[in-house]
């Protein structure tokens, strides 16, 4: 651990990805996978502390500015754990607890660290939690998706409505912190039969909700369910109108957007979560995660194998499961920040964008997106407005990128007021900018739009 006035100089996020669950939900395209004879754990187990290992090695001998460092000096602070899936509490305490320790034999974790643990209700046991809580895990995140069982069934869930509330009261007996997901813009779901859905959920909830818009992943029983006819989501304008109520409701509450997806009261967001969308480091632990690592003063991106038993078999032969290390560019690190940046109600600050890139978009390719109502400086002058007429009509460029099931998870609806007359005298523009609500329904093609714009400083 390090000490409480220790400077954080190289903060890292770990991410453990358990890819087993008890059955496979027909929207998810998670890497996520059904073993109706079971898995060998201690096995994978020592797959994971050998991942681990690797991972330290590699990362041992070099800061990320290039500098030599000993372990526990001037390397990786781990400010964050979580294990996600798939579902992890599909795992032992014990499996949990020895991957912690292993994270902590080799680099310093914080006192305040976030170590958070992803649930389904189906799986809960109280006396479990309590023994997930001794391990050092402080944060659970449970995946309800509905309070209605009919809904519940739909989604192809194992636990019923029952399970979830008591499982949302043992976490919070259990946890200090605690979140649950839900999912709306279901099937034929209305905004009366919403908002009583997520007052209730809001009468449950702790410091954290995510709320997710249903959409239509590719090659998931859904998707071929959508393809068919047989499955019909609501148009944009019901999808717009059940986020307004979303906003307004959560707003009222006390949670605050500050992503997307995500509401928190003050002091309870993801700190792992916003690793990733502040672009942070982050290792990626486990069969088909995802990491960013920054080695020699370069950024790569890591990837290991999707197939659970294929990890394992090349983590036994080689001591890891990568199947992909890969420095990045200054123009795909811009694609990134750009992507995760603007999902933020805190905005993305370009000149943060242009010390790590070297690059920043134009501009006029600003100014035309917030003209359109899909991009605003944040702190900029003018009133705040509601949803305005501009997307409709002078976006259908833009509108057209829509895709079947793509309009979710968009986080606020306000949007900057109109640009100062020809002639008079602006105010120098905020470096940070946003996604309005609009713009989150295209958030693809408005990072397209500015990556086209990207004008490097670099020499």
């Amino acid at each position: 651990m390090t000490g409480a006035g220790t400077p954080l100089r190289h903060p890292l996020a770990v991410y453990v990805h358990w890819p087993f669950c008890a059955q496979k939900c027909p929207y998810c395209d998670f890497n996520s996978h059904v073993r109706h004879g079971g898995i060998d754990e201690p096995r994978f187990l020592a797959a994971y502390l050998a991942e681990i290992d690797h991972t330290a090695e590699r990362l041992r001998h070099t800061a990320p500015d290039g500098e030599a460092s000993a372990p526990h000096q001037g390397s990786r602070v781990v400010t964050s754990v979580f294990f996600g899936g798939g579902t992890p509490s599909l795992m032992s305490p014990a499996t949990v607890a020895a991957i912690l320790d292993r994270i902590s034999a080799h680099w310093s974790i914080t006192p305040d660290a976030e170590i958070t643990l992803e649930a389904n209700p189906s799986s809960v046991e109280a006396a479990r939690f309590r023994l997930y809580r001794a391990t050092g895990v402080n944060r659970v995140s449970l995946g309800v998706q509905s309070l209605h069982d009919h809904e519940l069934r739909r989604l192809g869930r194992l636990h019923d409505a029952a399970e979830a509330r008591a499982a949302i009261a043992v976490a919070a007996r259990t946890f200090d912190r605690t979140s649950f997901d839900l999912i709306y813009a279901r099937p034929g779901q209305t905004t009366d039969q919403w908002r009583a859905e997520l007052g209730e959920a809001l009468a449950l909830a702790g410091g954290h909700l995510s709320l997710y818009q249903l959409t239509i992943e590719p090659e998931t029983p859904f998707a071929a369910l959508h393809a068919a006819g047989k499955l019909v989501i609501p148009d944009p304008d019901a999808a717009l109108a059940l986020y307004e109520v979303t906003q307004e409701m959560t707003a009222a509450a006390g949670l605050d957007a500050y992503e997307i997806s995500n509401h928190a009261r003050p002091g309870e967001e993801s700190r792992h979560n916003l690793a990733y969308w502040r672009y942070g480091e982050y290792a990626g632990i486990g069969a088909g995660a995802h990491g960013r690592l920054v080695i020699g003063g370069r950024r790569h991106a890591t990837v290991t194998e999707k197939s659970p038993e294929a990890w394992l078999e090349r983590v036994e032969a080689a001591g890891q499961g990568l199947t992909d290390l890969t420095p990045l560019t200054p123009a795909e690190e811009a694609d990134e920040m750009l992507l995760m940046g603007l999902r933020l109600v805190e905005g993305l600050d370009l000149d943060r964008l242009e010390a790590v890139t070297g690059a920043r978009p134009s501009d006029a390719e600003i100014a035309d997106l917030v003209g359109l109502g899909l991009v605003e400086r944040v702190g900029a002058a003018g009133p705040a407005g509601g949803v305005t007429q501009a997307f409709a009509d002078r976006s259908s460029e833009i509108a057209a990128c829509v895709s079947p099931g793509a309009g979710g998870r968009d986080e606020w609806g306000d949007v900057t007021g109109p640009a100062p007359a020809t002639g008079a005298t602006a105010p120098v523009p905020s470096p940070v900018v946003r996604a309005t609500g609009q713009g989150r329904f295209v958030l693809n093609e408005i990072v397209r739009r500015l990556s086209r714009t990207l004008v490097s400083r670099r020499s």
